[in-house]
């Protein structure tokens, strides 16, 4: 039987996702597919509260992508906030035959199923690693449920081309992935060792690794004028930028400090929060991701519903 594109229903039990602390995860169904697909995406969701944290992660994660998940959680709840966190066709290996579009398609069906199921008062994104270019894209779609949006936190915005530069292979492959969408076959996947991790599409690995590819939003080499034509539009949201100051994706030349000030220019005037010795995960600097993540949504959350369509 064919699954119509429609949200379909919350499961209110207990998924195995558990711990000491952390011991009740509901389960969303969320069907972001078009009529004749029976692909669901599944959501989890901590707490029942009418406010919500979305984290989106970044490439190869999954649920509990980063040690700071768990805390977070617990110290929203007692806020009275809900975590969600939701598995995108590109989560996991799914990233390299996925897209920003799709990432940000993807977000705006969860965060509509929230307004329309879950009576939501507003949410905060907050996003990992390339989680941070899918909140950039999605922001700019200026979709009618990112007015729903009351918050962004970027945490580890990097660049993914600047990082992939410093491998000794990169720049054939870039040939290769350019070639390949000049000749119609953007879609077909590249060589095994353009990813070890996934399979990889021209198009995706272009989009990450070649300058001005869909994904090329924090690089250190960018101009003022490009920053802010990329990232200007996230002026119309608070928007706080987590960097982490020992971030092992940051080329050794980069200078962080200046790069961190260049982007939260770029968007206005965003918070920064600058993480001494922390690295790209925050997994040696949990506490403070989670008292600084909170003390931002506590602040600039939503302060009360009104219709994102009116």
């Amino acid at each position: 039987m064919a699954v119509q594109s429609q949200i379909l229903n919350i499961i209110n039990s207990p998924v195995a996702v558990q711990s000491q602390h952390l011991n009740l995860m509901h389960t969303l169904l969320v069907d972001y597919c078009p009529l004749g697909s029976l692909l669901l995406v599944v959501a989890f969701r901590t707490g029942d509260y009418k406010q919500q944290v979305i984290f989106i992660g970044g490439l190869t994660d999954g649920f509990l992508a980063t040690d700071y998940l768990e805390p977070l959680a617990i110290a929203l709840d007692k806020e009275k906030w809900s975590l969600v966190q939701f598995l995108m066709t590109s989560s996991y290996t799914g990233y390299g035959t996925s897209s920003l579009q799709q990432d940000a398609s993807e977000i705006d069906r969860l965060i509509s199923y929230l307004i329309n199921k879950e009576n939501s008062e507003g949410v905060v994104l907050v996003g990992h690693s390339t989680g941070c270019q899918d909140i950039v894209h999605y922001m700019h779609t200026n979709a009618a449920c990112s007015r729903a949006v009351r918050g962004v936190i970027l945490q580890a915005p990097v660049s993914d081309r600047e990082y992939k530069a410093t491998l000794p292979e990169t720049a054939e492959l870039i040939d290769l992935a350019s070639t390949m969408r000049k000749e119609g076959r953007g879609s077909e996947l590249m060589p095994r060792e353009a990813d070890p991790c996934a399979p990889i599409s021209a198009d995706r690995y272009y989009s990450l690794s070649a300058y001005n590819g869909d994904d090329d939003l924090f690089s250190s080499d960018l101009s003022d004028d490009q920053l802010k034509t990329r990232l200007g539009h996230m002026s119309n949201t608070p928007c706080q930028v987590i960097f982490s100051m020992a971030d092992e994706y940051v080329p050794d030349y980069v200078d962080k400090k200046a790069l961190v000030e260049r982007l939260c220019k770029a968007m206005g005037g965003a918070e920064k929060a600058e993480i001494e010795h922390g690295n790209h995960s925050l997994s040696n600097r949990v506490d403070e991701a989670v008292r600084v993540i909170i003390d931002f949504v506590k602040r600039d959350g939503p302060k009360g519903w009104d219709d994102p369509w009116s």
